[in-house]
């Protein structure tokens, strides 16, 4: 059974960084691509980011230039670092697995999510 297991969530002033990291569990981590969700209360859950098994990297528009999405294997770590933090990044952050070959549409797996919440 896959677990997905964020942290690294918390409170942050705009401007500053955070950095999430996703522990994944079973086999197989490096041929799945993996991803961010977030959702604010309110508003439709958003892609934030994800990342294929050869390192393709895709980002939300509001994020471009500011978030980072990284993986490592030998880990079974996917992490997001965030820079650059703006009030309307304040989200409970989910970590995300597609099962291969899938790379896009809803994801197989979620984790609990994580808490972001940025002030001013």
């Amino acid at each position: 059974q896959v677990q997905l297991v964020e942290s690294g969530g918390g409170l942050a002033q705009a401007g500053g960084s955070l950095r999430l990291s996703c522990a994944a569990s079973g086999s197989s981590f490096s041929i799945n691509a993996m991803g961010w969700y977030r959702q604010a209360p309110g508003k439709q859950r958003e892609l934030v980011a994800s990342i294929t098994s050869a390192g393709t990297t895709n980002y939300a528009d509001s994020v471009k230039g500011r978030f980072t999405i990284s993986r490592d294997n030998a880990k079974n770590t996917v992490y997001l670092q965030m820079n650059s933090l703006k009030l309307e990044d304040t989200a409970v952050y989910y970590c995300v697995r597609w099962m291969y070959p899938v790379v896009v549409g809803t994801p197989n797996y979620w984790g609990q999510g994580t808490q972001v919440t940025v002030s001013s």
